[in-house]
């Protein structure tokens, strides 16, 4: 959003610094991962005849968001699936201690015939090797379906382990 007023900065300059604010946000602060649900408003800066460019304003822009972004205290955010898992009855205290370690949470179940329906949100990072491990533990009668849900914070501990294990890949 643009509030210059006065004319401190040309109306030439300001899609420069947009872009650098673009391109910022799309190489992150955490390890590289893009930054999502902010927003910009530019309400000041200067201009000399001589000395102003739009790299200038573009890397202005840049610097500006970058140390915004660290003041701002950021986070990772992670996928969440909606899960829906049927089993028979006997291997419902199994399933439950599974998406409980998986960092899952039980949203309700229902019945259906002599199988169990469970509904669950659970981190796609969490979900990624569910297929044989279900097979496993219902002898292959279990079956599940998931869809994305939603974006939510990663804890904290995960999260610094994420972004030390990309700063050492990136070294």
């Amino acid at each position: 959003m643009d509030k210059i007023v006065g004319g401190r900065i040309p109306k030439q300059y300001i899609p420069a610094v947009e872009k650098g604010v673009i391109e910022s946000s799309q190489k992150g602060v955490l390890s590289g991962f893009p930054c999502v649900d902010f927003r910009v408003t530019l309400d000041d800066g200067s201009f000399h005849a001589v000395d102003s460019s739009e790299m200038a304003f573009k890397i202005a822009g840049s610097l500006a968001f970058k140390k915004a972004v660290a003041g701002a205290g950021p986070v990772l955010l992670e996928p969440i699936m909606n899960v829906s898992i049927t089993t028979p009855d006997e291997y419902m205290g199994d399933i439950m201690g599974d998406l409980n370690s998986r960092r899952g949470r039980v949203l309700g179940m229902d019945s259906k015939g002599k199988n169990q329906i469970i509904k669950a949100h659970v981190p796609m990072a969490e979900f990624l090797t569910y297929a044989p491990d279900l097979r496993s533990m219902t002898g292959g009668r279990g079956v599940f379906s998931m869809e994305l849900s939603h974006y939510d914070e990663v804890p904290a501990q995960i999260s610094q382990k994420i972004i030390e294990e990309i700063n050492n890949d990136k070294e």
